[in-house]
């Protein structure tokens, strides 16, 4: 059974359900995922907790806003979950999950063949800086075949070079011809 899973992510799903549209195609089953992180709650709990003048114990907070902020990131994790669905227009999974990123991406690749995923850090220059934390942390663990894309078109590897110039060339310098 061939699975493809795409990592929706605020900011650049779009990339990742376009490249993941031939593939999902041709797959018998394809999962577009959204991770909320866990911190998010818990800094609303935190804040409401620090309002109040001290922390309470674990279990011992009365509901709010950490509960509300829960709900809203649920909300808007369906809402992204079906707008990735309808540009990717194949039938798929939709799955919300909570916890650290990177650790609910790579529990989910092992049911994957493929793992399409974009880009998140600097995207002025290829390389290690162009993966944020998480993604670096998921293209180390994940099990299966990656797809990793950029979220826009990828950036000039060498800037201030003109174009036709053979690899190697010092910058500033022109090209030698040969003759």
């Amino acid at each position: 059974m061939t699975v493809v899973l795409v990592w929706v992510v605020e900011g650049t799903w779009p990339a990742c359900v376009d490249a993941a549209r031939t593939p999902a195609g041709a797959a018998e089953r394809t999962v577009l995922l959204h991770v909320t992180d866990a911190q998010t709650a818990g800094a609303a709990r935190g804040a409401y907790a620090g309002l109040l003048g001290r922390t309470p114990p674990p279990g011992h907070l009365p509901p709010g806003p950490a509960e509300e902020v829960a709900e809203l990131a649920l909300a808007s994790s369906r809402r992204l979950l079906a707008a990735a669905q309808e540009r990717l227009g194949v039938p798929c999974a939709l799955v919300s999950r909570t916890g650290r990123p990177e650790r609910e991406v790579v529990a989910a690749a092992e049911e994957a063949d493929l793992l399409v995923c974009a880009r998140d850090g600097g995207r002025d220059r290829p390389g290690p800086h162009s993966l944020g934390p998480a993604t670096r942390f998921v293209v180390d663990h994940a099990p299966s075949a990656i797809l990793l894309v950029w979220p826009d078109p990828p950036p000039d590897p060498h800037p201030g070079t003109p174009p036709g110039t053979p690899p190697g060339t010092p910058p500033g310098r022109p090209p030698v011809s040969p003759g």
